[in-house]
């Protein structure tokens, strides 16, 4: 018996102590005892709606809850426990959370729905009010309380005295309707406003407190939590049971429960109270006009059914709202008309074209603009309202030389003179003696009808032919019927180019409308003439030259020569005016710098010898001439497409060196040869741009490229090639020492030769350059390939053989 007792008693502590525990896991010093199994879903609602009051979520609550002493495996009973209740919660549209305070202190049970899109309804007219989050139709808790509001079991009042005696509770409504006041007693107010009921409670305290009846202190009554009402939705998309706020509207449960289903009707909503119809809902009326005489607040055990739809139809075409609508009885199509916001701007406005259903078969109906307001539509009924034709009634239009081209309205009668005097006259260029007229046949093809338009002007009736809708009048210009004409000017002008011929145009004209002439023109003029003959034969000149003498003194001609149409006018260059070209001498002599050509002639000697000569150290073998290429030679070069195979690096470096330093010319230069023979072949004329460098003596030779140490050697005189190889290591592994070659002070070079078995390396001189290139890469033949060139040679062998046979 004792232990039946300690187990009891254990159990109950167990019991108190998780019921503690979920009265506040944050407040809790002791949680070593909490017994999770032993936790209602209700125990584990009130944790979890502590833990969200304080904005944290199970896992952050963990070090706070084993730290007062529950075990981590309990801890995670409840964090399993938490999770399925939110899970849980989530897949429930009709679930309630931990109560939520407002601004004024009001609580309120706060509802979850999760909206999902109505795809199945998405055409009918009304389907998108329950689609939108956003648009929940929630009461407004921010609000005074409705002094009309109904009290009942769960709401809460704060009831507070304040003046010469002060007093302040919060009571709630009871299960009986009552609400406990100290020292007043128990107060039934459950069915009563809220103003009746705060009088109620005045009257009351008044008896106990004998300074409110005296009027030193005041009652104040107010609602400071509101209760939580039950709601059944029947038809909707989600029916069932709601938990809903008591200041919750019919249009809020409607969206809570997403709405009517499939073949729900939006326009004939019951409110079911006390077992009867309390009020019809027409969504409608909200939609349309935005009247919210149907959103009655709902009480507590309200119904709200969705029968099925009458009647539906269709609108299909030229409305601004197309869709699937609601009809009810008695209503017409312009009350359908209504709903789909109207036609657009383009549709067909004077019948509209039904499909309708018959027992048997569909038959198809038109509806006169007149019958809007008598056609009833049917179920089923689909109507397609058509866009009107593309085409005018009574256009007409005139263009060309008139001084209003336009489109005009058409009437009947109307005539070539009253299209005219319509577009404001013809303008001073127009061709009076025809007009043209295209017209639109019967059949649709057209026809050109032509007119004297001076005489349509003049009242002759025969001439002035009445015009007909869709006629296109041309009336012609004179301009029209000219050629363009033009001429052109060349040579040394400001602007050459071609230009319009006016009539009376002079050669001074047109050169001072190019800007007139550069300063390197001369006085020679040549003018090309086009000679107009009927007659083609071999002696017949097709153009005339005309040469023209101008200067400054006598420029009569040029003022008094009248062009002709397409002349082509060239002005001539002054022979000998040229501005002065440069050379650039660089280097080892006494005057370095930029040097003019004197003459076409101006060769290297010439040019030195202006520079003063050659320095004290200047190398006599190191002279040469860098001249550069021109841009389209250059464009030519980084143009060529070498075609190689890009894996090969040596062609690569080696098509990449061409373009970057191949954008000048060298030419060696041999000082020696022309001092003493000015003719020697040395002596070459210079261009303009050119540089004439000449090296300064260096003892050294230099060595690079694929070398295992690139370095300068100092010259020693009788020392071939092969030893200023030696001197840097020899070539490296991928070095290609039989295509070795130098580069002489001048620009020269030479390469290694061979001849049988011997190789000739060129002579070195001061200041020259060895350089050792690279291997090309080569690719060993696979042994596939081997056995392929056996198999050829093979079958070659065979061959042979068996001729020979």
């Amino acid at each position: 018996m004792k232990k039946i007792v300690w187990f009891f008693v254990f159990s109950v502590s167990f019991l108190v102590s998780s019921a503690a525990f979920a009265q506040d896991i944050l407040k809790g010093k002791d949680l070593s005892t909490v017994q999770v199994d032993y936790m209602s879903d209700a125990d584990v609602l009130k944790v979890k709606s502590q833990l969200d009051a304080n904005k944290m979520s199970i896992e952050q609550a963990e070090g706070l809850v084993i730290g007062k002493g529950m075990p981590p495996s309990e801890f995670a009973k409840l964090k399993q426990r938490v999770k399925q209740l939110e899970t849980k919660n989530a897949a429930v549209p009709t679930l309630q959370t931990a109560n939520k305070k407002n601004d004024f202190g009001r609580e309120q049970e706060k509802i979850n729905n999760n909206k999902v899109k109505d795809s199945t309804n998405a055409l009918v007219f009304g389907s998108e009010l329950f689609d939108t989050p956003t648009l929940n139709f929630e009461p407004d808790l921010k609000l005074a309380t409705p002094v009309n509001y109904v009290l009942g079991p769960g709401d809460e009042l704060q009831i507070s005295v304040y003046g010469v005696q002060q007093f302040s509770e919060s009571t709630t409504v009871s299960l009986e309707g009552k609400v406990s006041i100290q020292y007043v007693g128990e107060l039934a107010v459950s069915g009563m406003t809220i103003e009746a009921a705060t009088q109620k409670i005045k009257n009351s305290i008044a008896r106990v407190y004998s300074t409110v009846g005296s009027g030193q202190s005041q009652v104040s009554v107010t609602l400071s939590g509101i209760r939580t009402i039950r709601v059944t939705l029947i038809g909707s998309r989600q029916p069932g049971n709601y938990s809903v706020s008591s200041l919750a509207t019919v249009y809020n449960a409607l969206f809570l429960g997403g709405g009517p289903s499939k073949n729900g009707s939006y326009r004939n909503i019951e409110l079911i109270r006390n077992n009867k119809v309390y009020k019809n809902i027409d969504i409608y009326r909200f939609l349309t006009k935005g009247d919210q005489s149907d959103n009655v607040s709902l009480k507590d055990n309200d119904v709200i059914r969705i029968p099925s739809y009458s009647a539906r139809v269709t609108v299909e075409g030229e409305v601004k709202r197309a869709g699937i609508f609601e009809m009810k009885k008695g209503e017409t199509f312009s009350d359908l008309l209504l709903f789909a916001s109207g036609f657009t701007d383009l549709a067909y406005t004077a019948s509209v074209n039904v499909l309708q259903k018959t027992g048997k078969e569909f038959k198809v109906q038109d509806i006169k603009a007149t019958e809007f307001g008598v056609y009833q539509p049917q179920s089923g009924d689909v109507f397609r309202v058509s866009k009107i034709l593309n085409r005018f009634e009574n256009r007409i239009t005139i263009e060309g030389a008139v001084f209003r081209p336009n489109i005009y309205s058409f009437y009947e009668g109307m005539r070539i003179s009253d299209l005219i005097k319509q577009a404001e006259g013809l303008k001073e260029d127009a061709y009076s003696k025809r007009v043209r007229i295209i017209r639109l046949k019967s059949d649709l093809t057209t026809e050109i009808i032509n007119a004297n338009l001076e005489k349509a002007l003049s009242g002759d009736l025969v001439s002035d032919i009445a015009l007909q809708r869709e006629d296109i009048v041309t009336v012609y210009s004179v301009l029209d019927f000219r050629e363009e004409y033009e001429v052109t000017i060349d040579g040394e002008v400001k602007n050459p180019g071609t230009y319009p011929y006016f009539e009376n145009l002079t050669l001074n004209d047109l050169v001072a409308q190019v800007g007139g002439f550069t300063g390197t023109a001369s006085k020679r003029v040549e003018v090309a003439r086009l000679v107009k003959s009927e007659v083609v034969d071999g002696s017949t000149k097709r153009i005339e030259l005309i040469n023209l003498e101008i200067s400054a003194q006598n420029n009569e001609q040029l003022k008094n020569f009248v062009l002709e149409p397409f002349d082509v006018i060239n002005i001539r260059r002054i022979v000998t005016y040229e501005r002065p070209e440069l050379v650039v001498v660089s280097g080892a002599v006494l005057y370095p710098g930029k040097y003019a050509l004197a003459t076409k002639k101006e060769t290297v000697y010439s040019v030195i010898q202006r520079a003063g000569g050659l320095n004290a150290v200047a190398n006599a073998e190191g002279m040469k001439i860098h001249r550069p290429i021109k841009q389209d030679q250059i464009d030519q070069l980084e143009s060529i497409d070498l075609r190689l195979d890009s894996k090969d690096s040596t062609t690569t470096k080696l098509s990449k060196k061409l373009k970057e330093e191949l954008k000048f010319a060298t030419i060696p230069v041999n000082w020696d040869k022309i001092a003493k023979d000015q003719s020697h072949y040395s002596n070459v004329t210079l261009f303009p741009g050119d540089e004439i460098i000449i090296a300064e003596m260096n003892e050294g030779v230099k060595v690079t490229g694929n070398v295992l140490l690139t370095s300068e050697i100092p010259y020693r005189k009788g020392k071939g090639f092969r030893y200023y190889l030696d001197a840097v290591g020899g070539e490296n592994a991928k070095g290609w020492k039989k295509k070795a070659y130098i580069i002489y002070p001048n620009g020269k070079a030479d390469v290694t030769s061979s001849f049988l078995f011997f190789r000739n390396y060129p002579k070195v001189e001061p200041d020259s350059q060895i350089v050792v290139p690279e291997k090309p890469e080569t690719t060993k033949m696979s042994t596939g390939e081997w056995v392929s060139i056996g198999s050829v040679i093979t079958s070659l062998a065979l061959l042979i053989v068996t001729a020979f046979r």
